[in-house]
């Protein structure tokens, strides 16, 4: 990454206009795309594309390998002859702003039945044909999960988890495990035909961004959550006890921002058994991330190197200890996997390491010798330190520098919270007046010697906290924030272009003009 400079925008799919609740992969993710490029951007960062978990994060999927279900474009399946106009006609109570994720579920997951239903009725040879293929290329991960998906509607709505199936099931008796896929081998199709839906649409929508010189790049959560297929498939690949329950869970120490640290719950890995494999489940995933995503931002990279292990029964993150993690031996079996090539450079661009939060020389030294750039967030910068790491001054040309990331207050949010004390280092620093703060730091991001500079789409529209995506151990209210083209103007795409003109971030040729705002 140190041979070209770049930009683009964070945003999730979730976020995009549509008429069905929720942004998904159908005209207005192209629409988007075709703005991106309108901004001179060539970069979409996405959130994970698996499914919602609770607080509906997509960082508690029900799986680290499927698509998240609530991305598929309707109306394509409509084209198909599997719904109908009025099966697809909008809900009124959809909101263009929010994404209200009950309704929207209730919603989408009924069509999709409806569709698979008359799919399987469907004679047409290629359309099954293709089905038929993609089961067998992707069998390894899709079995596990449409099999843990059936098997998780027969749970009920009271909170159950895979280790109340009956145990059989839940040690994976080869039995067990074949009478279940047997009997509840129309539910695992229909979760098979969604995943298949998912493959196809995402193909398309990247090969249209890809073929405009817009790259996506994607997330990868360190963790998974302990309910879900991957744990269940997997278990002696991850610490449980004899019932199948986390033993110890991961989180962060308690710091300045929290005395008690944060407790996340997920299930820390044996990584020992991972190294008997040579790190299959992680090659393999890593593949999946890397063959829908042109870049992969891997989160909370540091816990590659030691991670905080909390006892799975202490209520907070106060009792956990450091462990250490695999450090270079994974990266150096998912390079050989895959044929990344090891080291610095553009070559070796497709993954970007999430380095946040209790950085260590350590950590550091083992992003460095994978070849990985870092991250800089300039909200954390203006502590009134000059050897602060997230003031520009001190960047490194490999790093990727973002106003803040999807779990930060919007730039305008943060700087409404700032003392005056705090805003008037700002301005000295920045050479400003504050006005317009969010294009400040826009600005700021984009002048600066890191080669890549993300912008989450809030900031380029100027948006206050409501406008929030996530506020970290905070499980209600977020993840919901939707934007319309109503809020866009020419002027936003234009200002972008010219700044990734100005700053050298735009490979080739000029944009073109913006386009008419589309629904």
């Amino acid at each position: 990454m140190t041979n070209f400079r770049r930009s683009g925008i964070l945003l999730h799919l979730t976020s995009l206009p549509g008429p069905h609740g929720s942004g998904d992969l159908g005209p207005a993710a192209c629409h988007f795309v075709d703005w991106l490029v309108a901004g001179g951007q060539t970069l979409w960062q996405i959130l994970p594309f698996g499914g919602i978990g609770p607080g509906n994060s997509p960082y508690m999927s029900p799986s680290a390998f499927a698509g998240n279900e609530l991305l598929i474009d309707l109306a394509r399946l409509r084209a198909a002859g599997w719904l109908t106009d009025g099966d697809i006609a909008a809900n009124a109570s959809f909101r263009g702003d929010r994404v209200d994720y009950g309704a929207v579920r209730l919603f989408r997951m009924s069509r999709l039945r409806l569709a698979a239903e008359r799919f399987f009725a469907d004679t047409r040879k290629e359309a099954q044909d293709d089905f038929l293929s993609f089961c067998r290329e992707e069998r390894d991960w899709l079995e596990d999960y449409a099999l843990f998906m059936a098997l998780e509607s027969g749970l009920g709505p009271n909170g159950k988890v895979w280790q109340d199936l009956p145990a059989g099931l839940a040690r994976r008796e080869t039995k067990a495990l074949r009478e279940a896929s047997h009997s509840l081998a129309a539910k695992c199709n229909f979760w098979k035909f969604c995943q298949w839906c998912f493959d196809r649409q995402w193909a398309a929508f990247r090969k249209y961004a890809n073929e405009r010189g817009v790259r996506i790049i994607g997330d990868i959560p360190i963790f998974v959550s302990a309910h879900s297929a991957d744990v269940w498939a997997h278990q002696p690949l991850f610490d449980l006890d004899a019932h199948g329950y986390p033993r110890v869970v991961a989180g962060v120490p308690p710091d300045y921002f929290s005395a008690t640290g944060q407790r996340w719950g997920n299930p820390l890995y044996k990584w020992e058994e991972h190294k008997k494999d040579a790190y299959l489940w992680w090659t393999e995933r890593m593949r999946r991330a890397l063959k829908l995503c042109d870049i992969v931002r891997i989160d909370h990279f540091r816990g590659f190197e030691s991670y905080w292990e909390i006892p799975a029964s202490s209520p907070t993150a106060v009792e956990g200890h450091w462990q250490k993690g695999p450090g270079q031996a994974l990266f150096a079996e998912i390079y050989n996997a895959l044929g990344l090539k090891h080291g610095k450079g553009p070559n070796n661009a497709r993954i970007i390491a999430e380095d946040l939060g209790i950085i260590t020389p350590a950590v550091t030294a083992l992003r460095k010798a994978v070849g990985f750039p870092g991250m800089r967030i300039l909200q954390f910068a203006f502590d009134g330190k000059s050897d602060n790491l997230y003031l520009p001054h001190n960047f490194e040309a490999q790093t990727v520098v973002y106003t803040g990331t999807h779990d930060n207050d919007t730039t305008r949010g943060w700087w409404e919270s700032l003392s005056e004390a705090q805003r008037d280092y700002v301005r000295r620093y920045l050479g400003i007046d504050g006005a317009s703060i969010h294009w400040d730091m826009i600005h700021a991001a984009s002048a600066s010697v890191a080669n890549t500079s993300i912008i989450p789409m809030q900031d380029v529209l100027g948006l206050d906290t409501s406008a929030r995506m996530n506020c970290p151990g905070v499980t209600d209210g977020y993840w919901e924030w939707r934007f319309t083209w109503n809020q866009v103007a020419p002027w936003h795409a234009e200002h972008l272009a010219g700044l990734t003109h100005l700053h050298g971030r735009i490979p080739r040729g000029k944009p073109d003009k913006i386009m008419p705002t589309a629904s």
